[in-house]
């Protein structure tokens, strides 16, 4: 449960406290639903993220899985 926590805290470097202004974040969001990423507001990514809630957390048990798996 930890492994998710710990990318979301990587990927917001810079802005934890306003997580829709983070390039990664705003990136992540363009490549992945098609949206322009100097339109994002917080707005569009909470709804983003509500509408895709079960891949993203499929996508984040994913990097758990492999972050383990380059430990071993």
């Amino acid at each position: 449960m930890l492994a998710p926590l710990r990318f979301i805290w990587n990927a917001t470097r810079g802005h934890r406290l306003t997580p829709w202004r983070s390039e990664y974040v705003r990136w992540r969001v363009e490549t992945y639903s098609g949206m322009r990423a100097e339109t994002l507001t917080l707005k569009s990514i909470l709804s983003f993220a509500w509408a895709s809630r079960w891949e993203l957390l499929s996508y984040l048990a994913w990097t758990g899985r492999m972050e383990r798996e380059t430990r071993k």
